[in-house]
């Protein structure tokens, strides 16, 4: 994905009332920040925010997080709150890698990965976000019956994530390897903006949920 800079982003984002600007100090202190006990799920790379803020919408008994590294892309999906405010999500710009320090023990309900970086050189393997490492870090944060979506147009990085499943610990329940001609699957689906763009060319959508 090439990103283009955006002038001033960073000083938008730090404007924003619809980010957590200092995530690292609310570790355990979610239901605080939103003012409810509500169940607290999360996508990691969001991107422009249209899955996220879609689910927001359709589940108010729930809150959301969205979480985005890139400043330019995170500012796309502040500039759609501003028209749409959505009283249960926030978001946060962070690195992936620092969850466990942004969220504690069993703090997570359930974590979305949408089209994630496939690295697809070797030796990055463990900066995917449904490798190992990164599911070791989820289960740190997700609450004893979470559960991990993860959707993909990437057939090599769908096959690397389904053979990581076993020996992190984890267990399929769910997969397919076209979720828009799999009925079951597709049901409450909500697109992400990659997701329209390639399943309307034709490209299969891969899915998998997993659990402990």
């Amino acid at each position: 994905m090439r990103l283009r800079n955006v002038t001033g982003s960073r000083e938008m984002i730090a404007d924003s009332r619809f980010v957590v600007h200092e995530p690292f100090g609310n570790k355990g202190k979610w239901k605080e920040i939103f003012g409810n006990d509500r169940p607290l799920q999360i996508e990691i790379g969001m991107g422009k925010g249209r899955f996220i803020m879609e689910l927001a919408a359709a589940n108010p008994d729930v809150n959301f997080i969205g979480i985005e590294k890139y400043s330019t892309v995170l500012l796309r999906a502040i500039q759609k709150m501003e028209e749409n405010e959505l009283f249960n999500l926030r978001f946060i710009r962070m690195d992936a890698e620092d969850i466990c320090e942004v969220f504690d023990k069993g703090e997570v309900a359930k974590i979305y990965l949408n089209f994630s970086d496939p690295w697809p050189k070797d030796r990055h393997a463990k900066r995917r976000l449904p490798s190992r490492q990164f599911l070791a870090r989820y289960d740190a944060v997700l609450e004893k019956d979470g559960r991990i979506e993860f959707k993909t147009d990437n057939l090599d990085l769908f096959d690397f994530a389904l053979g990581e499943i076993e020996p992190a610990g984890w267990k399929l329940a769910a997969m397919t390897r076209d979720l828009h001609h799999d009925e079951e699957m597709l049901e409450g689906n909500i697109m992400t903006e990659y997701e329209e763009k390639f399943s309307s060319l034709g490209n299969p959508i891969y899915k998998y949920i997993i659990y402990r």
